[in-house]
């Protein structure tokens, strides 16, 4: 589960004394890492520790990746260790060289354990992305937070550990951030569509006449007219439990959704191959409204496995009609979300 704008579980003013939560559970179960070699709790013991959950096409924990970065820049000198847990969502964020290119590609410098097997989710008892624990020196969890948001209190509450601890000479002025591309904190006010899957284990408000046939070729076509958050397919597709393969070039997927951002996780079907697209919003080339993986024009290309964003439009906000053709065969298609 994704969680969302704010759900806070802790919010304490740096004054009041944070509970204990818990110990650090083992991180043992961890099948890699990155960026350090393996942790434990005793490495960490003397140490503040910010552990954070993640997958890296969730737009969620992507909107607050700037401040977990530049928590990790700041207090790194002062015995904070933030540890990024990668838990994976889709398939293919089970391959190791999927995360390492991302890491790389989102400046993700602190440690990751790599958590293919749900192993360090589980001893957490986690069931959100993004997650954030908060651990003193002693080892133990003092809060936790669920979803995006509350950075400032989050920030307060690790120099308060940090004071606990006696690692003073810190300045108290929270971080400032710069946020860039899909990190840019979502219009919330303007958000009136929810992340949907195109995959049919948990799709919504599929419109295509006659509905999916899972797990067999179909041709699809898409209707005269869409209600807000109704999505179709058209041309010939294979409708999976995880995502939706196109068998042959010229496939299109529209959907009628109202927010600024709009972004589709996707992906080749196979290596060494790239797949080229168009998107149109309400007919039309987006220009200014174009995202920052196509052009004014609307065009773009399918490299790796990831979370793409496809629009990012001015306001006024309204709803819209948005389509993306795919020139090439063998992309699948995952999931769109929205900001």
């Amino acid at each position: 589960m994704k969680a969302n704008q704010l759900l806070l579980a802790t919010r304490h003013p740096a004054a009041v004394p944070l509970p204990i939560e818990g110990e650090l559970p083992s991180l043992g179960g961890a099948t890699a890492w990155l960026n350090s070699p393996p942790l434990s709790a005793a490495d960490l013991r003397g140490k503040v520790v910010l552990i954070d959950f993640w997958t890296y096409t969730c737009i969620n924990w992507l909107r607050t990746l700037p401040y977990v970065r530049a928590w990790a820049e700041k207090y790194k000198e002062h015995g904070v260790v933030v540890i990024g847990v990668h838990t994976p969502e889709f398939s293919f964020e089970h391959d190791i060289e999927n995360v390492r290119r991302a890491v790389k590609d989102m400046r993700v410098d602190y440690p990751v354990a790599i958590d293919n097997d749900y192993a360090i989710w589980d001893a957490f008892d986690n069931h959100y992305w993004p997650a954030l624990y908060l651990v003193d020196a002693q080892g133990r969890i003092r809060a936790h937070h669920f979803g995006e948001g509350a950075y400032e209190s989050s920030e307060m509450m690790i120099q308060q550990l940090l004071a606990e601890a006696g690692l003073g000479g810190i300045a108290h002025e929270l971080v400032s951030v710069d946020a860039q591309g899909a990190e840019v904190a979502a219009d919330w006010s303007d958000l009136r569509s929810p992340e949907n899957y195109v995959g049919y284990e948990r799709t919504e408000n599929f419109a295509s006449p006659g509905g999916a046939v899972l797990n067999n070729p179909r041709v699809y076509a898409a209707p005269a007219r869409f209600s807000l958050n109704q999505w179709a397919l058209a041309g010939e597709w294979t409708v999976g439990r995880e995502a939706t393969l196109l068998n042959e070039a010229n496939g299109r997927i529209a959907y009628r959704f109202h927010a600024r951002d709009l972004h589709l996780v996707m992906g080749r079907d196979s290596r060494g191959t790239s797949v080229r697209f168009r998107v149109r919003i309400d007919g039309q080339a987006p220009g200014a409204a174009h995202g920052i993986d196509v052009d004014d024009q609307g065009n773009g290309t399918v490299t790796e496995q990831r979370l793409y964003q496809l629009i990012r439009q001015p306001k006024p906000i309204a709803d819209r009609q948005f389509e993306i053709e795919f020139l090439d065969a063998s992309v699948e298609a995952f999931a769109f979300t929205f900001g």
